[in-house]
């Protein structure tokens, strides 16, 4: 499916430099071994993601108009991932795309007058009309989702929007909720959700990371 590139370099007043990351951006610091504990093996998040594939279609009654959005970074990976698993058991290339919510942030004054900003991608149809389902790794505060909502409502006005997400992990600091969810992941005071993809970590599995537990 074509897709058309977004860019956008004026928000707020403020100018900003728009950068297009390589595909392959290297991953954090790695912690050491005791610091980091396994709660999803590649086996686990595999299984996961075709039960996700399937309330996806489950929920937006088929693949009629039915749009995928990953948020930048690894919800663009799930995406694709869910994708291509739809695609398998459905026989249908569903469309996918890329959010970069960076000038949507509730906390842009404090990044500074000058982020760096990446690349937001949407199907070429449009979202008007579409059944979107927004995919992310891991959910938080809702923050991160309330940005993305906000972007999308720049650029169209779907029928419905779905939010998508591999691990919860609680603290929800707005009412956001999501529709499908991979795992509820208990996270200790001080402590961290990763999900790791192959495309930029080098393998598949989610952990949680430090924290006083």
């Amino acid at each position: 499916m074509p897709v058309h590139r977004v860019d956008t370099a004026v928000r707020a007043g403020l100018s900003f430099r728009v950068l297009h990351p390589l595909p392959h951006t290297p991953a954090p610091a790695v912690m050491s071994d005791s610091q980091r504990r396994s709660v999803m093996d590649t086996a686990a998040v595999e299984r996961a993601l075709a039960r996700m594939a399937r309330e996806v279609v489950e929920r937006t009654g088929g693949t009629e108009r039915l749009v995928l959005v990953g948020i930048h970074r690894r919800g663009v990976d799930l995406a694709r991932w869910l994708a291509d698993e739809i695609g398998r058991t459905e026989g249908v290339q569903v469309p996918t795309g890329s959010l970069d919510i960076t000038l949507y942030r509730d906390d842009l004054m404090v990044v500074g007058p000058r982020p760096v900003v990446g690349r937001t991608e949407l199907p070429d149809g449009g979202i008007d009309g579409q059944q979107v389902v927004i995919v992310d790794d891991v959910l938080y505060t809702g923050r991160t989702v309330r940005a993305a909502l906000d972007e999308l409502a720049d650029f169209g006005r779907p029928r419905r929007i779905l939010l998508c997400v591999l691990a919860d992990r609680g603290g929800r600091e707005l009412p956001i909720q999501a529709d499908i969810v991979g795992a509820q992941v208990p996270v200790p005071e001080g402590g961290r959700v990763e999900v790791l993809v192959p495309g930029t970590d080098g393998s598949l599995g989610v952990e949680v990371v430090g924290g006083n537990g």
